[in-house]
């Protein structure tokens, strides 16, 4: 079954809001992996405007399922954070500064080489790198040769289609994961995937190892709470 990896950023964003520890990040974490989550991902930006750096390494210290840590290598703080944490995956993202969430894949064309250098450093020190792209055939078949393990689709164009026409707006990532498995990359995937919208999603993409949700999962969780948003975001990948 394809992993769910709950992002915490939400719970960040409201802790910060207030200044002191309510709610409790690492708590929350805990939590999400009781009740059923199989990893825990964090995204900090420079501004640490949710994730603190010093939070993961709090978290490090308590995560017994898959930790994963997203962000931009071309940040010293973010790469320094990440070695020394050793996270069990790495997720590139091509974010800018201040922007408020990510919103594109990696050109892997036009940052090969640098994408290389990064991934072979990230994979010296033992840490699965995944890098963000778009279903773009040329983009996953360069993405291929940067040495990374896997690819997360980008899923926000799926997301805002599936409402309009779920089968034309799953098509470039059904043709995106078969060009992706040929090519003997393992697939995740993330951004705006919902209740709504994920058992689609699974259904239709072969080989989809993991999820990394957030947003729509913590904002679910305020009406239905916590432990029973995560075992039907769980349900919903059963159903695949």
């Amino acid at each position: 079954m394809t992993k769910l990896s709950v992002n915490i950023n939400k719970i960040a964003t409201l802790r910060n809001s207030r200044g002191g520890n309510n709610p409790d990040l690492v708590k929350v974490a805990l939590d999400a992996e009781r009740f059923g989550a199989q990893g825990i991902t964090v995204h900090p930006r420079p501004d640490e405007r949710h994730i603190r750096y010093q939070d993961v390494y709090d978290l490090k210290k308590v995560i017994a399922t898959e930790f994963n840590i997203e962000g931009n290598p071309t940040e010293n703080a973010f790469v320094g954070v990440v070695l020394a944490n050793k996270p069990t995956q790495v997720t590139l993202v091509p974010d800018k500064k201040g922007q408020i969430t990510s919103n594109q894949g990696w050109d892997t064309i036009k940052y090969q080489a640098y994408l290389k250098d990064m991934i072979a450093e990230f994979k010296s020190a033992g840490i699965r790198v995944s890098i963000f792209v778009d279903p773009i055939k040329n983009m996953i078949e360069a993405a291929a040769t940067t040495g990374t393990d896997r690819i997360e689709l980008y899923t926000e164009a799926y997301a805002s289609s599936y409402h309009n026409n779920r089968e034309a707006a799953i098509k470039p990532y059904v043709e995106a994961a078969t060009i992706a498995h040929q090519l003997n990359l393992g697939m995740n995937a993330g951004h705006d995937l919902d209740l709504h919208n994920l058992a689609y999603f699974a259904q239709q993409i072969p080989h989809l190892l993991e999820v990394s949700i957030g947003h729509a999962l913590i904002c679910d969780a305020l009406y239905l709470g916590l432990e029973n948003t995560i075992q039907l975001y769980l349900r919903q990948l059963q159903r695949s």
